[in-house]
């Protein structure tokens, strides 16, 4: 239940056309719901404006399924993410075939066309190839959470005339996420070119000094672009995340 959901209830008894125990039945799960692997969040949608998003790793496809269906029942969407096409497929065979992304690792149970709710464009810009499957995940998460998205790939640094060419994807957006490895440098570039907000995501590519994405994470929290924030290493959830709510606003 989301907020639209639980005002047109409240105004379905204020009205007479919903049942008060009705309504209570509706509303007996708050704020959350206990299954056997989980106590899931059916309130959170409510709250922020976003449900509750599966995290796939460390979980069998079982303990998925249980929170999922326990989603599914609030009458939510359910997205799982960083779920590998193995065991997405055992989720599949018990929850239907949804939408799997291979290349982002997501699973999505909710409409193929979500709903535009952001007031703007998300722009998710990758600096190579190795980074689109953080890049991919960011760009999917943001179109489930309802935002217009545009993509702009393999811009990095060593050919900078490979973005400055394609500076109206920069320029139309609201919010743009920069993902990147190696030195990670690319979301300052981004960053003095924009008038807008720039989420960093470094990303473990690069070579033994890049440290895992450490180099890169060093580099996006001391950047000299102030419109500059950064997320964790390899984190596009998160990064879609934080646009949706600034997208919002």
């Amino acid at each position: 239940m989301d907020r639209d959901e639980l005002r047109q209830l409240l105004e379905g008894v204020q009205r007479g056309d919903v049942e008060l125990d009705a309504a209570v039945k509706r509303l007996a799960h708050f704020p959350f719901v206990d299954t056997e692997h989980a106590r899931v969040d059916t309130q959170r949608s409510l709250r922020i404006g976003i449900p509750e998003v599966v995290y796939g790793p460390g979980k069998t496809a079982a303990q998925i399924v249980d929170v999922a269906t326990a989603l599914r029942e609030a009458g939510q969407n359910v997205l799982v993410t960083r779920i590998e096409a193995e065991t997405a497929a055992q989720v599949q065979a018990e929850l239907g075939s949804g939408e799997y992304d291979e290349v982002g690792r997501l699973l999505w149970y909710g409409p193929v066309e979500v709903p535009i709710v952001g007031k703007g464009t998300v722009a998710v810009v990758t600096a190579g190839t190795s980074d689109l499957p953080v890049a991919a995940e960011a760009a999917a998460v943001a179109r489930c959470f309802g935002n217009k998205v545009d993509t702009l790939s393999d811009v990095g640094v060593a050919g900078i005339h490979r973005l400055l060419a394609s500076t109206e994807v920069l320029a139309n957006a609201r919010v743009v996420i920069c993902v990147a490895g190696m030195e990670g440098a690319l979301p300052s570039v981004v960053g003095g070119l924009v008038d807008k907000p720039v989420i960093a995501v470094p990303t473990s590519v690069g070579y033994g000094a890049a440290l895992g994405g450490i180099a890169a994470l060093l580099g996006m929290l001391t950047s000299c672009s102030s419109n500059v924030t950064v997320v964790n290493i390899d984190n596009g959830f998160g990064a879609a995340y934080v646009a949706t709510l600034i997208n919002r606003l």
